[in-house]
């Protein structure tokens, strides 16, 4: 092999990786995964402290979660339509069950800030 086709399969692999890095990069916002029980989403400045979370449960369970803010804001689940109001420096807590299968953004609805993820097996 030549010194120039050396290069150019060295730059061609350098590229890739690049390529890759930025790649899963792009997944990053999301970070804690919670499965059953009872979960706890903290929103700190309007945003989901350490990222939008994916909270997991199998159909049928009753999904139990809490969003402990700093901001008042309205918190929707999308899928179910369920909206409830947490007051600035309080907690609110969604308790139903599991019927929908899928993915389902959990979000600050003024805002329009996802704040988890909830997936339905």
């Amino acid at each position: 092999m030549s010194r120039n086709m050396r290069i150019a399969v060295l730059a061609g692999a350098a590229t890739v990786l690049v390529i890759g890095f930025v790649v899963a990069g792009k997944g990053s916002s999301v970070k804690a995964t919670h499965t059953s029980g009872h979960a706890y989403i903290y929103v700190v400045g309007g945003k989901p402290k350490g990222g939008v979370q994916t909270i997991v449960y199998n159909q049928g369970e009753q999904v139990t979660f809490t969003v402990v803010s700093d901001v008042a804001e309205e918190i929707h689940v999308h899928g179910f339509n369920l909206k409830k109001d947490v007051p600035k420096t309080g907690s609110v807590t969604f308790s139903f069950p599991a019927t929908d299968v899928g993915d389902h953004v959990v979000e600050l609805e003024g805002r329009g800030e996802q704040i988890a993820n909830l997936e339905v097996r």
